[in-house]
C-alpha cells in the first residue's frame, strides 16, 4: 500500500529531508535562519561553557576591548544585554578580576566599567575560541560566502533594530 494521495505518484510528492523537514520548510529562509541560529547558539554556548565563560562575558569584554571604559548603560546599549542582566554579568566578571567597576568621576551616580590586564588576556583567549567555533559553524562556506553572509545578517539586524528602536 502506498502512502501517496490517490491519483498521485510517489515521485510527485515533495521530497522530505529527515534532518530539516518537508521541502516547503527547507525553502523558507526564516526557518533555515532559525535552524542555523539554534545550531550556532548551541555550539558557541557549549564551547564557551567548556572554557568557563558565557556569551555575555565575551560580549562585554569584546565591547570594552573595542571601545574602552564605559558606563553600565553604555555597555547595555552596545551589547544588547538588558541592564538588569548586565549587572549580574559585570558582577561575575568583577569577581573573576576581569573588569573593575568604579564611580564615574564626572557623575558619581554612574559606574564606569574598565577591563583589567587579566580581562584583556582572557578576552584574547576567548576571541581565539570564538573564531574556532565560528569556523566550525561556517565550515561549508568559503571566505567570500562568509563575508557575504555576515553582510546580509548585519543588514537584517540593522533593519530590525531601526524598526524596533
Amino acid at each position: 500500500m502506498s502512502s501517496s494521495e490517490p491519483g498521485t505518484s510517489p515521485s510527485a510528492a515533495p521530497r522530505m529531508d529527515e534532518r530539516t523537514g518537508a521541502a516547503r520548510l527547507r525553502s523558507l529562509p526564516t526557518r533555515l535562519l532559525s535552524l542555523a541560529a539554534t545550531h550556532s547558539d548551541r555550539l558557541v554556548n557549549e564551547g564557551l561553557a567548556a572554557a568557563d565563560a558565557r556569551k555575555w562575558h565575551f560580549a562585554v569584554l569584546a565591547t570594552l576591548e573595542e571601545s574602552g571604559p564605559a558606563s553600565q548603560a553604555e555597555l547595555s546599549r552596545r551589547t544588547g544585554i538588558y541592564r538588569s542582566d548586565l549587572v549580574s554579568v559585570i558582577n561575575e566578571l568583577t569577581d573573576r578580576g576581569l573588569v573593575e567597576r568604579a564611580p564615574d568621576p564626572a557623575d558619581r551616580r554612574r559606574n564606569v566599567i574598565t577591563m583589567t590586564e587579566r580581562g584583556r588576556a582572557r578576552f584574547a583567549r576567548l576571541d581565539e575560541l570564538v573564531t574556532e567555533l565560528e569556523d566550525e559553524v561556517l565550515a561549508p562556506l568559503g571566505p567570500a560566502e562568509r563575508d557575504q553572509l555576515a553582510r546580509l545578517l548585519a543588514r537584517l539586524v540593522d533593519h530590525h533594530a531601526r524598526r524596533d528602536g
